[in-house]
């Protein structure tokens, strides 16, 4: 199963997944599932650090670089059709991180790893 690590689930990953679900850590674990990171979140978590709002525990792009390594994380990049697909989504969700996350999920196929209950509302397949 391909799955779409939300930001947040990313974040929590990366910290020993002391936030995550048991069926995300377990999810996560499983190694036939093939783990997907947007390009969005890295925007977002660089944002939010450059901010002060996220204290990570080294530079982002040595997470990075460790998470592709040690787990297989793909970076998935923002494509025409991931954009063009946000005209699809109703104004449910107002942060434009997740409303790119979910539309790159439905475009896709993906499911993803998620706290946030709204990305059912979008009928994207949510694992947590």
């Amino acid at each position: 199963m391909d799955l779409l690590l939300d930001t947040c689930a990313c974040i929590w990953s990366d910290s020993a997944g002391g936030s995550l679900s048991v069926a995300a850590l377990a999810a996560l674990a499983d190694q036939t599932n093939r783990l997907h990171l947007s390009y969005a979140s890295l925007w977002e978590m660089q944002l939010k650090s450059q901010k002060g709002k996220l204290l990570l525990r080294k530079p982002l792009p040595e997470i990075i670089r460790e998470q592709c390594a040690q787990n297989g994380l793909a970076l998935l990049a923002i494509e025409a059709d991931h954009i063009f697909n946000l005209a699809q989504l109703p104004p449910i969700h107002a942060d434009p991180f997740d409303r790119l996350i979910i539309s790159q999920a439905k475009v896709r196929g993906f499911s993803v790893v998620t706290d946030d209950g709204l990305f059912r509302k979008y009928g994207v397949p949510v694992v947590w």
